[in-house]
């Protein structure tokens, strides 16, 4: 946050504002602009499946079908956008997936008759997933260690920010027509893009030399041979088969419940405005705290706060209690998961890193939907809401006991590199 806004505020709020959001680079800041310019005008994702049940007719297994396809787009251009953040650099990469999102955005609302809207839907997902390894390594590369839980919880505020404020408007701009959203994401993205070009500056950082000893070279296969981390990223995928029913088969479910497309945005928007409300001082209040144990409490929160839906019945008050649930399990989780992914990443391959985690999340929005539609189409509600608050359960005991081993195998690192130089002087000094 820039000094000239903090220098407003109260002098307790001020001390408080420092310490949650001072001492992060510039650089920072402005990608968190771009984020939240690109989010305050995210519409299409949101509504897509209550655009093609609702307005245009089709069955939820088409409108899950269309999302999933979408994830699938989204699964590829997450393992290719890593590859190409490392290869040919952070900027590039970001700037070319906004652009080819911006049309294909565009294109999506005016596609017509189902394999034209699958189609379209599959290459927004293509695009669109591309940027997200280039944003999470630019943060790890311009933020310090220590700051990193902070400046994810930051970025993530600006997320839902933007999509707190995008689902309440798109809901009633979508009683006028749907394609108005299209084009505004479209315009949008084209803004985020013009940010990026012009204020954020190439992050990669220098690949080490081959002939350095003890750094070896790092390819997809070495992610994907990575046990530890491939857990971590099996494990976010758990949770974000839970968390991506938020936008596709909770829309159907109220839908089917009687409910409007207003009432679904300002439902669904209330998840970014407690975020934006509550992530700040929650993240103060987290820090430092056990890890496994936050990981736990998250995926539980939102698990069960997801089972909840199966008793809202036709309330949009209750629906809106279920969110508020869910929430503060994002709230707990996102933050503390991103860092930890992003303290398993070797320096020089942060691209692929985050390209395999953000699989997990593009693999989820590929088989959520399609998932979640199934279920409440042949199993009914109940299904659907109990099978989340399972997950959530499953989710959450690995989250313990990976974040544990993770905080041990750290712990013993730096006992054990605080120990060489007493015992080995002589051998230090030779090198």
């Amino acid at each position: 946050m820039p000094a000239a806004l903090t220098s407003l505020l109260p002098d307790r709020l001020r001390a408080a504002a420092a310490e949650s959001v001072g001492g992060l680079p510039r650089q920072f800041w402005w990608l968190w602009t771009s984020t939240l310019v690109n989010r305050l005008g995210g519409f299409v994702v949101t509504f897509l499946a209550l655009y093609l049940t609702a307005d245009r007719g089709y069955s939820a297994s088409y409108a899950g079908l269309v999302a999933s396809l979408f994830g699938l787009g989204s699964a590829i251009a997450a393992v290719v956008g890593g590859v190409l953040t490392d290869r040919i650099g952070r900027r590039p990469t970001l700037l070319t997936a906004q652009l080819l999102t911006a049309a294909s955005t565009a294109a999506l609302g005016f596609a017509d008759g189902q394999l034209m809207i699958a189609v379209v839907a599959f290459l927004t997902g293509l695009s669109s997933n591309a940027a997200r390894p280039a944003i999470s390594a630019i943060i790890a590369d311009v933020v310090p260690p220590a700051d990193r839980v902070r400046a994810f919880a930051l970025n993530y505020w600006a997320i839902n920010i933007g999509f707190g404020v995008s689902a309440a408007v798109a809901g009633l701009v979508a009683t006028h027509g749907y394609l108005t959203l299209f084009i505004a994401d479209a315009l949008s993205t084209v803004l985020c893009a013009v940010v990026v070009f012009a204020k954020i500056p190439e992050t990669r950082p220098t690949a080490p030399a081959a002939a350095t000893v003890g750094t070896p070279a790092v390819s997809l296969g070495t992610v994907f041979r990575d046990r530890r981390f491939m857990a971590l990223v099996g494990l976010t995928f758990l949770l974000a088969l839970i968390v991506q029913q938020g936008s596709t088969t909770l829309a159907v479910t109220m839908g089917r419940a009687g409910l409007t497309t207003t009432q679904y945005g300002l439902v669904i928007g209330l998840n970014g405005l407690l975020i934006v409300v509550l992530q700040i001082p929650v993240t103060r209040l987290i820090q430092g705290r056990d890890r496994g144990l936050l990981l736990l409490t998250g995926s539980l929160v939102t698990g069960w706060g997801f089972g909840l839906t199966a008793f809202a019945g036709s309330s949009a008050l209750f629906f809106a209690l279920t969110v508020a649930v869910w929430t503060i399990g994002e709230i707990v989780q996102m933050p503390t998961g991103m860092s930890l992914v992003a303290e398993l990443s070797p320096t020089h391959a942060r691209g692929r890193y985050q390209g395999v985690n953000s699989l997990a999340w593009s693999g989820a929005s590929f088989l959520g939907p399609a998932g979640g539609g199934f279920l409440l189409d042949h199993g009914g509600s109940g299904t659907v809401w109990g099978v989340c608050a399972a997950i959530g359960t499953l989710a959450a005991g690995g989250y313990l006991v990976l974040g544990r081993r993770v905080d041990a195998a750290k712990a013993a690192g730096v006992a054990e590199a605080a120990a060489r130089p007493a015992t080995s002087p002589a051998t230090a000094s030779t090198c």
